[in-house]
């Protein structure tokens, strides 16, 4: 059995750490340690746990080179979009230190009774689950909300990403957090599962692969824990023939290469009317080849090296896939030959068949379908199992509401590209997952949401 864990740097392949993984009993202790603790972090006032909040989006701002660098080290993030991502985290602190308050506070409501009011109290400990893509907001995202409401959280993050699960356990210890009220344990996946099975948790939230989401899902659901399930996604890219054929072409390249296309919300199926395809083709082709791919350190890199050597060969299988069944496949012409890189591509005249249409794509691999009316346009885009997010673009905004209407996925951009933002809820439908993050609807998750009633003497 694996008793170590390697952190590797996929743009040189040096090994920059190595941590063994914690003993079953090392994990009972710390997990004692983090239930004891909760129950006086849930019984604080919420003044006292947001202010905490506060420290930590200094914190983050104080320490944010440093951060970036480590994400850019262990999974080769573009430092530019590593440091972006540290000034998210930041944001979504502020925002839940500015409104958590509001968000928790008991609602009354009318009805026979005296009074009657509904409260929302911390469920206790909750694992999260994350993947190494973002590997900070990833943990914020689902962090902040649910350590505002009063909870406790066990961390259990991708094995690639040690040094940033660690990390990020350091930023609230520096922001005075009390200890255990956010511990990162380095776990493998059969210990994360025990600790469902065997009640030490009292929810868990995921976000990763399908395959991933179903098993957690399975062992949450026997042992009757709430979850949330962010998983994963083929966000439709839908160009109306009246759009802004020139924005929609060069952003259509960003809302694909985001992360060196390793984002669940990026778009990855475009589906383009057919009355403007070759000014599109023309545009997306041209912003591909402009694309600089190289050191992830360098703060001009647009597209770095994938995460994992798999990854390098399931990009490889996919786009061979799309090539033997007739797609017309435009690579970028200049890749570096050391790291784990893959040159930027598209396959236009992609079909139905092809496993970068029916596929999670998790790089920057790119899928074009071209379409003779909006109809056939919302059947492609729902003809999928997973329901994340879709773009649409149009000079029309009535006609591109329309379209948002029928879209089965948890958000629409309209003339934009797809992004999380802390003051709307995110999540998908069908097997992109269940249950949301963020906004007012994230925090209440993981709450006891509970009706009180008072009737007088």
């Amino acid at each position: 059995m694996l008793k170590k864990i390697r952190s590797v740097n996929p743009f040189t392949g040096e090994v920059i750490g190595e941590f063994s993984l914690l003993s079953k009993r090392r994990v009972d202790a710390e997990v004692l340690l983090s239930r004891k603790i909760f129950l006086n972090w849930g019984a604080l006032p919420i003044g006292e746990r947001l202010d905490c909040i506060k420290r930590l989006a200094g914190q983050l701002r104080a320490d944010k080179q440093k951060y970036a660098e480590l994400m850019t080290l262990e999974m080769g993030k573009p430092i530019r979009e590593a440091l972006a991502e540290v000034d998210k985290c930041a944001w979504l602190c502020d925002y839940y230190a500015e409104n958590a308050a509001a968000y928790l506070r008991p609602e009354a409501v009318r009805t026979e009774a005296s009074r009657s009011y509904v409260r929302f109290e911390p469920l206790g400990i909750v694992l999260a689950i994350m993947p190494w893509n973002f590997p900070f907001w990833q943990a914020f995202r689902f962090g902040i909300p649910a350590i505002c409401a009063g909870n406790g959280i066990l961390l259990k993050h991708a094995s690639n990403v040690p040094m940033c699960a660690l990390a990020i356990e350091k930023a609230f210890e520096k922001a005075g957090f009390p200890d255990h009220v956010f511990k990162t344990l380095l776990i493998n996946a059969k210990r994360a599962i025990r600790l469902i099975d065997e009640d030490k948790v009292n929810a868990v939230s995921l976000t990763g692969s399908n395959r991933a989401g179903a098993e957690v899902g399975a062992h949450a659901g026997a042992a009757i824990k709430k979850i949330v399930l962010e998983l994963g996604g083929s966000d439709a890219f839908i160009v109306l023939d009246d759009a802004d054929i020139e924005k929609a072409g060069r952003m259509a390249v960003r809302a694909r290469m985001v992360n060196s296309g390793q984002s669940c919300i990026a778009a990855k199926r475009f589906i383009v009317h057919e009355k403007i395809a070759g000014t599109f083709r023309d545009i997306f082709t041209a912003r591909l080849r402009e694309l600089k791919i190289g050191d992830p350190m360098d703060v001009s890199t647009e597209v770095g090296p994938v995460a994992r050597q798999d990854i390098l060969l399931s990009l490889n299988e996919q786009l061979h896939d799309a090539e033997e069944k007739g797609g017309d496949i435009i690579q970028h012409r200049h890749v570096p030959e050391k790291g784990l890189f893959f040159a930027p591509s598209v396959v236009f005249q992609a079909t139905k068949d092809m496993r970068v249409m029916n596929e999670e794509v998790f790089g920057p691999l790119a899928a074009v379908t071209i379409v003779k009316s909006d109809a056939e346009a919302i059947h492609i885009a729902n003809d999928s199992q997973f329901g994340l997010g879709a773009s649409v673009w149009s000079g029309n905004i009535e006609r591109a509401e329309w379209l948002a209407e029928k879209l089965q996925c948890g958000t629409v951009a309209i003339n934009d590209m797809v992004k999380s933002d802390p003051r709307l809820p995110f999540g998908g439908v069908k097997k992109s997952g269940v249950g949301r993050e963020l906004s007012h609807y994230g925090i209440r998750e993981f709450v006891n949401i509970k009706s009180v009633v008072v009737h007088s003497l």
